[in-house]
């Protein structure tokens, strides 16, 4: 790598460190498994990065979760979104058997905890332009 790459690639990491350092002061489980050790958890945008105006989009909290791998993956393409009241929102495009069989219950949940105002307008844009509705 050229040097412009490698300080490209050193600075994209401090901000992916920033950032899930920012997450970890709002979100500590999983929101669907309530996984809690960070080791197996990934800071996952709710408003994607390159869906972001500002830096303070691209690192705030407010615009991130900690996910199971298999929970970032559904969230990151779509496939799962959540209302502001916690609850999980499921994609008509994929089959609640496959979900089942990720170990993800659609189920209402007992501990499911309101997203704060700052995470529902994160989740707003997802809802509306990353999660797939199948129209």
């Amino acid at each position: 790598m050229d040097e412009t790459t490698q300080r490209a690639v050193i600075e994209a990491r401090r901000g992916q460190d920033r950032f899930r350092l920012n997450v970890e002061t709002v979100e500590q489980p999983c929101r669907v498994t309530g996984v809690t050790d960070p080791r197996l958890l990934r800071a996952s945008h709710i408003k994607p990065w390159r869906s972001c105006a500002t830096s303070a989009e691209r690192l705030g909290g407010n615009n991130g979760l900690l996910l199971c791998p298999n929970v970032d993956h559904l969230f990151d393409r779509g496939y799962i979104s959540f209302h502001d009241d916690g609850r999980i929102l499921v994609s008509p495009l994929v089959d609640a058997t496959q979900i089942a069989r990720l170990g993800i219950s659609t189920a209402p949940q007992l501990n499911v905890v309101a997203f704060s105002a700052r995470q529902a307008t994160y989740l707003a844009f997802h809802r509306e332009s990353v999660f797939l509705h199948g129209r």
